[in-house]
């Protein structure tokens, strides 16, 4: 039987429309098995245990099943539960695993209404982008396809690094299609089925998925307060000697955590000496508060730029200054979403390897994007410097919001990116998210970003929205809590437990992958 929790992500906003409960939650399960989602045989969760994962009444589970019995789509025998009728499905089971993380099935729903905090983006384009677009002069003799990237786009994106004091050449930057796609690319590269996979834990979902669609087996470390436990993560290297090692150092997704310098340091030179590959996500890494657009130096970090040459006490240099780091970035996050503008940097001979593979799958990202990135970047500075005052300002507006209507719970203080790490007092995470759907808001469980299957009572929230539509997204939040409060303390007894798991159960939303437990 799938994993329940996969389940009810899988089942997306069932609850969102319009109608009775069990109407709508039979009609999600209908499109499942219709579309091959659910294949014949498929064994589906009990009743009760089912009811306490949505946070509804199992009478309406009950009724689901019972419209979908009568179709003749599942079939129910006392003592032996409800399955998937043998005949029910119209289109043959998927190969591949498809992905049940709910950070992807809100973006593939249709707009209802929902306020959608799962998802951290920003909301349209700046101006800089629009006019830059509108500028737009094509090349008159280009092929357009440049599986490598747009000279001039690695140029630009070169030139970003060395002003920050890590010297790069062109060659030794691959453009992609998103930072999404630097990461698939990087994953079928090194990956092979089988192979260990270092992941911090909590992490990115969306590169759980890949590493899960990579038949990987994860090796997760811990995250703190100063992000991955480097310690660990040395010692677990050491130990397995993965086939890669995936990292977050600055403004942790989802933690909001910066790795300390010579942390930093010590966990670069430890993968550089046992030859794993170490990839550093720098999609949030210009996105601190006190960040100087201009340098990329954030002054709240109390370091004088002049104190020591040294890039260990350099907190905004990211980890590729201190030996062979492969650098994954994107101006999504600090532009817009819709600009699909990623890129890898790395040794000039793997890049080669990465442009070769990458041009298998598409020939090269769009072109007219690139021109525009390469606009966009040459006047980067006030770009980002908006971007930030907008992050800073949805930030305190968020965190009052939470304080005022929402005191209970906890969100963990960050300095920079996009999101929130918030702690409930108690409960799960994915079954509120359900009570929360009802309310028309979608947050992303914490547990669907942890390997080690822990941070069952955390949740991720964005502050990109405007300041009125995040209030009224908390008071949404707020109401949901209200109902969902009275049945959160006896979690346990009703299925789940309010604690993290044990080491070596993996993460909701990649069963696939089974961790090592050490």
């Amino acid at each position: 039987m799938e994993p329940i929790d996969a389940l009810v992500t899988r089942l997306g906003r069932w609850s969102a429309g319009r109608g009775p409960l069990y109407l709508l939650l039979a009609a999600r399960f209908r499109q499942l098995i219709d579309e091959g989602l659910l294949p014949p045989d498929t064994p589906l969760p009990a009743d009760r245990r089912l009811a306490a994962a949505l946070s509804v009444g199992r009478s309406t589970v009950v009724a689901a099943y019972e419209a979908l019995r009568q179709e003749g789509r599942v079939v129910r025998r006392q003592g032996s539960g409800t399955r998937v009728a043998s005949a029910a499905a119209l289109l043959p089971g998927p190969r591949v695993r498809e992905t049940s993380n709910p950070l992807f099935l809100n973006l593939l729903e249709p707009s209802d209404g929902v306020i959608l905090l799962s998802c951290a983006a920003p909301l349209g384009p700046p101006p800089e982008l629009t006019e830059a677009y509108r500028s737009l002069v094509l090349p008159e003799a280009d092929l357009g396809y440049h599986p490598a990237g747009l000279e001039a786009l690695r140029a630009a994106l070169a030139e970003k690094y060395a002003v920050r004091g890590v010297p790069t050449d062109p060659a030794q930057i691959l453009v992609t299609t998103g930072a999404q796609q630097a990461l698939s690319l990087l994953t079928r590269l090194l990956v092979a089925p089988g192979d260990g996979v270092l992941v911090e834990a909590p992490t990115y979902s969306g590169a759980l998925d890949l590493f899960r669609e990579a038949a990987a087996v994860p090796l997760p470390v811990r995250v703190g307060p100063d992000g991955v436990d480097v310690a660990e993560a040395i010692r677990m290297m050491e130990r397995h000697r993965p086939a890669l090692a995936y990292v977050v150092s600055r403004f942790q997704n989802p933690t909001g955590a910066v790795l300390p310098p010579l942390s930093g340091r010590r966990l670069v030179e430890a993968a550089n000496g046992l030859g794993v590959p170490l990839i550093d996500d720098e999609a949030r890494a210009d996105l601190g508060f006190g960040a100087d657009p201009g340098v990329g130096v954030d002054p709240g970090m109390g370091v004088d730029p002049g104190f020591e040459e040294d890039a260990a006490q350099k907190p905004w240099v990211t980890l590729c200054a201190y030996g062979d780091v492969l650098s994954v970035g994107s101006l999504s996050k600090p532009v817009w979403g819709g600009l699909r503008i990623g890129w890898v940097r790395g040794p000039a001979a793997t890049i080669a390897r990465l442009a070769r593979l990458k041009a298998i799958h598409d020939l090269g990202s769009d072109l007219p994007g690139q021109l525009a990135a390469v606009r966009v970047l040459a006047g980067f500075a006030p770009v980002l410097r908006d971007r930030l005052r907008n992050l800073r300002e949805g930030h305190d507006h968020l965190v009052a919001e939470l304080a005022r209507l929402l005191p209970s719970w906890t969100p963990a203080p960050t300095s920079g990116g996009q999101t929130l790490w918030v702690r409930l007092p108690y409960g799960d995470g994915v079954a509120f998210a359900q009570v929360a759907l009802r309310h028309g808001v979608a947050v992303l469980p914490g547990s669907t970003m942890d390997a080690l299957g822990g941070s069952v009572r955390y949740l991720r929230l964005h502050f990109l929205l405007p300041p009125e539509v995040l209030t009224e997204a908390v008071r949404r939040l707020a109401a949901a809590w209200r109902e969902y409060a009275p049945g959160a303390a006896p979690r346990a007894v009703r299925g789940r437990a309010a604690v993290p798991a044990p080491r070596g159960h993996f993460a909701v939303g990649t069963p696939a992958l089974r961790p090592v437990v050490v």
